[in-house]
């Protein structure tokens, strides 16, 4: 037979605190709209700088046609230095969605991306 025992008030585990509550703010971290807030939202900045480039390279591509082949994939290439320059420049709380990795994985990543995105812009026939 199983004996059962009783634990005592003070033996009984605590309950969590209220941080660890799904969709709690923490206790000890900082107020939404404070400091932490704010310095998040420049980091924001260069990730919506890049965004836009993009956005603009994307549509000079969609409206040009094949006339516009070259340019737009050389302003994408652009946009791609862009972000990795960005990204290498910034520190890490100012670099917004632009920092997925460690900053010379992302660097080199953008500047791969960009490398071949110029290359296939300037090496790659137009049609006529």
């Amino acid at each position: 037979m199983r004996k059962e025992t009783k634990l005592a008030d003070h033996e009984r585990r605590p309950a969590p605190p209220p941080a660890a509550r799904p969709g709690s703010w923490p206790v000890s971290g900082p107020a939404p709209g404070g400091r932490r807030a704010a310095a998040d939202g420049a980091g924001w900045l260069a990730y919506v700088v890049v965004l836009g480039c993009v956005a603009a390279a994307l549509t000079w591509l969609w409206t040009g046609g094949e006339r516009a082949a070259r340019g737009g994939t050389l302003a994408l290439a652009g946009a791609m230095f862009v972000a990795a320059l960005a990204r290498l420049a910034l520190p890490e709380s100012r670099a917004g969605l632009l920092a997925s990795r460690k900053r010379g994985t992302d660097v080199v990543t953008l500047a791969a991306l960009a490398a071949g995105l110029l290359a296939a812009g300037l090496l790659l026939p137009v049609p006529a």
